[in-house]
């Protein structure tokens, strides 16, 4: 059976706001040595899109974290499975997020990358859950600020199914606490 799923962000107003946030960072950038860093597997589809909106020389760059634990809430624990590749030091580099929560995740990176050296770091997430931050992390270009919900699609996953859908949805049954 497959689950209801609703739609919170359409492909439209997805599009539409990675252009204007490519506009944004291609300006802020020019004449910049950018590395975007993706933070797999979430961002892949708007690390994608993002970085053909950007009209500034970039190299990309993935790493993935897990504080999930294949569960739905956070367990906390951040742990680093795969870092980068290249080296950042002398270079401005744009940490690309499917969706920022708790910041606790945001933070570590941050931290973390930091003693790489880098000339700076900057935040950009597709999605923003204020009513659960727990640390304040500063994201410079925002796509969306959303409700408590359990989002899916455009690369976000619900034990890894759902990420190939074009927009961005809920599950119904899904809560944060409990799979019903």
């Amino acid at each position: 059976m497959t689950p209801q799923i609703r739609v919170l962000k359409t492909i439209l107003e997805i599009q539409t706001r990675i252009g204007e946030l490519g506009t944004e960072i291609s300006r802020d950038y020019q004449e910049k040595d950018l590395v975007l860093i993706g933070i797999l597997k979430g961002s892949i589809f708007f690390l994608t899109d993002l970085s053909h909106q950007i009209r500034a020389p970039l190299a990309i760059e993935f790493m993935r974290l897990s504080s999930y634990d294949g569960e739905i809430a956070s367990s906390g624990v951040v742990q680093i499975i795969s870092d980068i590749t290249q080296t950042i030091e002398n270079k401005d580099v744009l940490i690309v997020e499917d969706i920022i929560d708790t910041g606790r995740t945001a933070h570590f990176l941050i931290e973390y990358l930091k003693t790489k050296k880098p000339t700076s770091i900057k935040i950009c997430s597709l999605l923003y859950k204020p009513s659960r931050n727990i640390i304040p992390v500063h994201i410079h270009y925002l796509g969306f600020e959303i409700p408590d919900v359990f989002v899916v699609g455009y690369g976000m996953d619900y034990r890894g199914r759902y990420r190939n859908l074009p927009f961005i949805g809920t599950l119904a049954g899904v809560s944060r606490d409990k799979s019903v």
